[in-house]
């Protein structure tokens, strides 16, 4: 009974797994944040530089993601942070589209209404 209970993890505990895919999810969803602001705000700084560094920002989050993801010991729930690697790969690929959606804009120049 005891090999059960020593495989997951408390839920209070944080390990490596955890930490790595709450920052991964997190940089994901600012990066996915700035690059829908651009997106949105068609004129103004942000659409012009903000692309780059969302785009970086959400291929590293997918990249983190998938690297917690391939080194989780075990499944969702005991507690190496797989679900939450799994959030950050979603998270992360959608900033991803949406940033290159934004330099692929910023790269046609101004547009003229």
């Amino acid at each position: 009974m005891s090999d059960l209970t020593t495989l997951a993890a408390s839920v209070y505990t944080l390990s490596a797994g955890r930490i790595g895919a709450s920052a991964a999810a997190l940089i994901g969803l600012a990066a996915a944040v700035t690059a829908w602001r651009a997106l949105t705000r068609p004129t103004g700084r942000l659409a012009r530089f903000g692309g780059g560094p969302a785009l970086a920002a959400g291929l590293f989050a997918t990249a983190l993601g998938a690297l917690v993801a391939t080194t989780a010991d075990g499944g969702v729930g005991t507690g190496n942070g797989l679900g939450g690697a799994y959030v950050a790969l979603l998270v992360g690929a959608l900033a991803t589209g949406l940033a290159a959606a934004v330099v692929r804009r910023s790269r046609r120049g101004p547009q003229v209404r």
